[in-house]
């Protein structure tokens, strides 16, 4: 079902989600972003925002559009995220800069080695890492996205289908409780 079968399941008060779901879920409403690299951020976003419902219809919504790779590495992103994201939020936070100086001693392969295009990887990462909060990861995502090539409209984009699949899963989980 995909996207249709969501903004069906997203109740009256959350109208704006719902309309805000069909922009964000193509590729002419994230402008300099391909359908598949939409997808695949809205994927990895629903997987941070822990939504299984969300994940599922985005799951349905990608085939055919984007690769059996591109899915494993939106869930890489936002299980790796779900990592960084703590660790670099509290070194940014703590306002100590003997924290930066450490080493994080922390296993990253994934980023290194994510099995698709890095540029790609780094877009999912980037969109968790605006729903998880961390300030050092965004600004790092965007620099490296930027010297990569994207524009920062690109970037802005990622952001934009974060916020929306975030907002349809808490959405979705008000509804349930109801």
């Amino acid at each position: 079902m995909g996207v249709a079968a969501i903004k069906e399941q997203l109740p009256d008060f959350a109208k704006d989600i719902r309309l805000n779901l069909t922009t964000v879920t193509t590729a002419e409403g994230c402008p300099g972003l391909s359908l598949a690299q939409v997808l695949g951020c809205a994927l990895a976003c629903a997987w941070a925002s822990k939504s299984k419902t969300l994940a599922k219809e985005l799951l349905d919504e990608s085939e055919g559009k984007v690769s059996p790779e591109a899915i494993e590495a939106a869930r890489a992103a936002a299980s790796i995220m779900a990592m960084n994201n703590v660790y670099y939020r509290f070194v940014h936070l703590v306002e100590d800069p003997d924290y930066g100086t450490l080493r994080a001693n922390l296993r990253m392969q994934v980023i290194a080695r994510p099995g698709i295009d890095k540029v790609d990887f780094e877009l999912y990462s980037m969109a968790v890492s605006a729903i998880n909060g961390c300030g050092m990861c965004m600004k790092s995502h965007a620099k490296t996205l930027v010297d990569s090539g994207m524009t920062k409209e690109a970037v802005q984009s990622a952001v934009r289908i974060a916020s929306v699949i975030h907002a349809a899963a808490q959405a979705l989980s008000i509804a349930e409780e109801a």
